[in-house]
């Protein structure tokens, strides 16, 4: 009688086995019907891209003004300027070509939050954004100050020539 027992123990033990084995890989398929709750783990770029929203919630809506840095008034690096100091703690290039000559320069499908993106408008390349993630980019816009646009927006998506990272 001793060996149906270990038999049937051993059968057991090799099902769970194979169950566990299965349901494991379900796990990393992403197939579980459960959820999987992993440990939060924040990367650089959503810490960065968490400090420089706040900085654009800070200065949403406040006006355009050419050469401007402060609340009353930001051109477009002048915003980008004054982000990355109180956001990221970083000194920029104050102007655009600055910027340009500048950092170093990203291929378009490896842009990540916090990269200043380029855009050329009446032939060169003379408005400039930081790029937040999920095709989003906020910036200091003529028309309506600080606000938040879409790279790939009616008016942005044919105009957008770079990015650059200033790590």
């Amino acid at each position: 009688m001793r060996t149906p027992f270990r038999y049937i123990l051993i059968l057991c033990l090799s099902a769970l086995t194979l169950a566990g084995c299965a349901s494991n890989q379900r796990l990393k398929s992403g197939q579980a019907s459960e959820p999987v709750y992993l440990p939060a783990q924040e990367t650089q770029e959503s810490v960065k891209a968490q400090k420089l929203w706040q900085v654009f919630e800070r200065y949403q809506g406040a006006p355009y003004q050419y050469g401007g840095t402060t609340a009353n008034g930001f051109d477009c690096s002048g915003f980008i300027l004054t982000a990355y100091r109180e956001g990221l703690g970083r000194q920029l290039p104050r102007t655009t070509s600055q910027m340009l000559a500048y950092g170093d320069k990203v291929h378009p499908g490896n842009i990540q939050p916090g990269d200043v993106v380029f855009f050329r408008i009446g032939g060169k390349e003379q408005h400039a954004g930081i790029y937040m993630g999920g095709d989003r980019f906020i910036h200091a816009s003529t028309s309506v100050g600080v606000t938040q646009s879409s790279m790939t927006g009616y008016y942005w998506k044919g105009r957008f020539t770079q990015a650059r990272r200033f790590d």
